[in-house]
């Protein structure tokens, strides 16, 4: 249902959403049932990813003719391509979760206006949570208005993630992370689902958020009802300009600031220095890891344990050779009369 106090498009993208939950409703009463095929390792997508891109791609252009479309499973291939309004979808953030009936995925839509995020909605089917956002308006869940967690102390947090699934992913710096945050925090937490992490953050049932890998779609409704919210997101550095960088921290402003410099040297855009601290964390956690093993690009050779592999290795000293010199004599003058001298 619309509501005449939200912004029109904003109420457009609800009607979009909700037909994508139904869809998805309907769906995971016999899940079996679904035709399922895979992108690749781990990475999957459904004839309902399909049907819900199709419902809510339709419902966007009946509105919105001229503007341009950017969906996970389609990509640009709708809309218009030069529009300044773009709206970016996720028809089933968590599609793993969905499969398997485990109740923890969403829809996810946002407009960006010249590349701002201004409109966003993120739907829980599941527990018809609806949650919205408008740029300068505030973020609701349903009719409730949120504001992020007012934890202050880190101890007391707790946090949700996304482990790495895909062949290629680093496993072992997640191991690395996990083990700087798992004693500083309440609890840490993976429920699969990107963009309904986000909103829960905004929401305040969690305190804060990160993962590497994700695409735009999976975090530019999100990024959006966290700061309405009143929360902070950016990347592992903390710098605001993340949606296409892969990588993303969003919490409560004080629990945002001591989780920046936790992580850091396990962002791609870190300092060599806190690379190889990074590296040498790594290594601390699982001592078989190589530099290859986090972001770490260096020409240092990392291959030791040592505490000082952060050092250049010495160079080698030159072999010294060893000269040998040959004195020879002076050849004597001839006397006059001798045989000459050979």
């Amino acid at each position: 249902m619309s509501s005449p106090n939200l912004h029109p498009m904003l109420n457009v993208a609800i009607k979009a959403a909700r037909a994508a939950g139904a869809i998805i409703n309907r769906a995971a009463l016999d899940v079996e049932a679904v035709r399922i095929s895979q992108k690749q390792v781990n990475d999957f997508v459904t004839e309902v990813d399909h049907a819900s891109e199709h419902a809510i791609i339709e419902t966007l252009m009946t509105a919105y003719p001229g503007h341009g479309i950017l969906a996970e499973e389609s990509g640009t291939q709708h809309g218009a391509k030069d529009s300044d309004y773009v709206w970016i979808i996720d028809p089933l953030d968590g599609t793993t979760n969905f499969i398997h009936g485990f109740p923890v995925y969403c829809v996810s839509i946002a407009l960006a206006v010249r590349g701002k995020i201004e409109q966003a909605v993120i739907y829980d089917p599941t527990r018809n949570d609806l949650f919205t956002a408008t740029k300068g308006r505030g973020a609701y869940m349903n009719d409730r208005r949120l504001r992020v967690s007012k934890r202050t102390r880190l101890h007391e947090c707790l946090i949700s993630t996304g482990f790495p699934f895909r062949t290629g992913d680093n496993f072992k710096q997640y191991l690395a992370i996990m083990a700087d945050l798992m004693p500083r925090a309440a609890g840490l937490r993976r429920p699969g689902a990107a963009a309904l992490d986000l909103a829960h953050v905004a929401a305040g049932f969690t305190d804060a958020f990160f993962e590497t890998g994700l695409n735009i779609w999976d975090v530019a409704a999100g990024s959006l009802i966290v700061t309405e919210a009143g929360g902070l997101i950016g990347n592992f550095t903390g710098e605001p300009d993340f949606l296409e960088q892969r990588e993303c921290l969003a919490g409560a402003p004080r629990i945002y600031g001591q989780l920046v410099p936790l992580l850091a040297k396990y962002s791609k855009f870190a300092s060599v220095d806190d690379k190889l601290r990074a590296s040498d964390r790594v290594r601390a956690v699982d001592p078989s890891a190589s530099a290859g093993d986090t972001y770490a690009r260096s020409t240092v050779d990392m291959s030791s344990d040592t505490d000082e592999a952060a050092e250049p290795p010495p160079e080698k000293a030159p072999v010294q050779r060893k000269l040998t010199r040959i004195r020879r004599e002076a050849p004597a003058t001839p006397a006059e009369g001798d045989a000459p001298a050979k």
